[in-house]
């Protein structure tokens, strides 16, 4: 199939100021993009980019298949994945469309689509946000959110706008993680409690991910969907079960919000501190190599 550069397809909508011509999902936004340079964000994944692709990324290829699998997509669809990431369920769905389809996923971090650009695997990729995005209405057949909508802080906008560029009598795919505080996390949640108080995490966590206890509730999850105007929604609850080592266990935990925020706040001495302590703490409680268990709940409905 010949390869067309993906700001020359007519997916991408007119914008004021643009001289008429199609934009590039992201531009515009480069100023923004620079302040985050000089001023790093802990709530973005720009640093752990390598880190999530190497530890987090294994873990979501059953999620994402699932999603990809009860959003029915097949050969020849057209689909956007928001908050790709690296690009997991992207590549999934690519597989699932052949080459006849088209998968776009989109991030606001320019490092974890760099991760998933390189992985290759059919898909194709552009920098946008979630409440601005750069394509026509109607653009896609299929629009997938995986883990991202409790991170939206406007997710009434989010999905508003993911709404407008799925075609009529398309379908739209959500998951997210069920509620859990297993023997690992309320570990690792005692260990950042030794170097900062409970309400100070407490409070970083509602920053980062907003959401996230309202969305491990699928009734609350449904009606949000139901609110923005998706119908005929159909909730199913999925465990997975994921082995892994206290390594790499941890490893993830470093890469997640309460990692980056802790990083920054401490420094690189407290830090390592930190580290140090989760590992001699997961050492004396749990075995080198584990299974986690998470359930996820994943929402599928259609736009009227």
């Amino acid at each position: 199939m010949r390869t067309i550069p993906l700001w020359a397809m007519p997916l991408f909508r007119k914008r004021d100021g643009d001289g008429g011509g199609a934009t590039r999902a992201g531009q515009g936004r480069a100023p923004a993009r620079r302040a985050v340079a000089e001023e790093p964000d802990w709530r973005a994944y720009d640093s752990v980019a390598e880190a999530y692709a190497a530890v987090q990324q294994p873990r979501m290829a059953l999620p994402a298949a699932d999603l990809v699998g009860l959003a029915e997509v097949g050969a020849g669809a057209r689909v956007l994945d928001v908050g790709t990431g690296t690009g997991v369920v992207a590549r999934a769905a690519a597989a699932a469309a052949g080459p006849d389809g088209l998968v776009v996923g989109v991030d606001v971090s320019r490092p974890m689509l760099a991760a998933a650009h390189a992985q290759r695997g059919g898909a194709r990729y552009a920098a946008a946000a979630a409440i601005d995005l750069p394509f026509r209405d109607g653009a896609f057949g299929t629009v997938l959110a995986s883990f991202v909508i409790p991170h939206f802080t406007r997710y009434e906008t989010a999905l508003f706008d993911m709404l407008r560029v799925l075609a009529p009598g398309g379908r739209f795919g959500v998951s997210t993680w069920g509620p859990s505080e297993d023997d690992f996390q309320r570990t690792w949640r005692q260990v950042c409690e030794e170097f900062a108080e409970h309400e100070i995490l407490r409070d970083a966590m509602a920053t980062a991910v907003p959401w996230e206890d309202r969305f491990t509730d699928p009734e609350r999850l449904k009606m949000a969907l139901h609110d923005a105007g998706v119908r005929d929604i159909l909730i199913s609850r999925r465990q997975y079960r994921f082995q892994m080592t206290a390594q790499d266990y941890l490893a993830g935990r470093e890469a997640a919000a309460s990692g980056r925020f802790l990083r920054q706040m401490l420094g690189e001495e407290l830090w390592e501190r930190l580290r140090a302590r989760a590992r001699e703490r997961f050492a004396e409680r749990f075995p080198d190599r584990f299974y986690d268990f998470r359930d996820v709940h994943m929402a599928i409905g259609f736009k009227p």
